[in-house]
């Protein structure tokens, strides 16, 4: 971990790529915002690596906290093979957390990020003090299983004109959910330099694999998470369905629910000028 006691930086997109070494993975990560406290670790979603963050996002958080996101075994540019289990890559997210040396963390996680977060939260509730999920669901929740063909169906609508994929996925076809795709993949790009390794096809296909697996695993006890948690998503997710939002705060004790308007998968990018404070806040206490 870096000892260096240069300016703190609170840019996403200046935020330098860094790498630790556990076993036989080095992980890929960056880091912004003050140091010190309890970090707040971004799990990120299917197909996805260090670029793939809103820094409006990512920058709101790090003004006040220690920002960590990495790409987990596999992806982008961290060595290894992507495991083909959610409980793996949660092993493997522990794995990066204690190769850094924190014994508590906050994560935020989206779609994926938010699967692997719940396992590892239930697995290891000594480690997560506060837990934010958005564009998730449960093991067993309902059509889970078929993200899968709603990715493949909108990969191939993106390649026909020519789009990022995310403008399907992630945003409502509509005025307001075009805008604000065109908005949200600009905001990918204003990071220029350093720039992580794509995610490849078997990595993607993988991940894809592991998905289905825990949309058509047993539903697990989410009393269990005992960390304050925050969930949100969009009322029309058509990747993870907002009604598994709904059902993940109905199980996990005290959770609060944030369901925004007119948006998609995508919801808290579309809304990240509502998100980001409400996480903000959430974080602070």
């Amino acid at each position: 971990m870096s000892t260096d006691n240069g300016p703190v930086i609170t840019s996403y997109a200046k935020a330098r790529t860094r790498t630790v070494t556990a076993g036989d993975v080095t992980y890929a990560y960056r880091e912004l915002g003050p140091k010190g406290g309890i970090p707040v670790v971004f799990f990120v979603h299917l197909a996805a690596n260090l670029d793939n963050w809103d820094p409006r996002i990512a920058d709101a958080i790090a003004k006040d906290h220690h920002v960590i996101a990495f790409d987990n075994r596999g992806v982008g540019a961290s060595t290894g093979k992507v495991p083909d289990s959610i409980e793996a890559m949660a092993d493997d997210a522990v794995t990066f957390i204690n190769a850094l040396g924190f014994e508590k963390v906050d994560i935020f996680s989206f779609s994926l990020g938010g699967m692997v977060a719940q396992e590892l939260t239930i697995q290891h509730p000594e480690l997560v003090r506060r837990l934010i999920l958005t564009g998730t669901g449960p093991a067993g929740g309902k059509d889970i299983d078929k993200v899968a063909g709603t990715t493949y169906y909108d990969l191939l609508r993106a390649t026909l004109t020519r789009s990022d994929p995310k403008e399907f996925l992630f945003f409502n076809r509509n005025t307001t959910g075009k805008r604000a795709a065109a908005a949200f993949v600009k905001r990918l790009e204003e990071r220029t330099e350093d720039r992580d390794t794509s995610v490849s096809v078997k990595a993607f296909q993988t991940q894809l694999k592991a998905i289905k697996r825990w949309g058509r695993s047993t539903p697990v006890d989410l009393t269990a998470i005992s960390a304050p948690t925050l969930i949100a998503n969009g009322d029309h997710d058509r990747m993870v369905p907002s009604n598994l939002s709904e059902d993940l705060h109905r199980r996990i004790p005290g959770s609060e629910l944030i369901i925004y308007p007119d948006s998609g998968h995508g919801g808290i990018f579309q809304f990240h000028d509502k998100f980001a404070p409400s996480a903000v806040e959430f974080l602070s206490h």
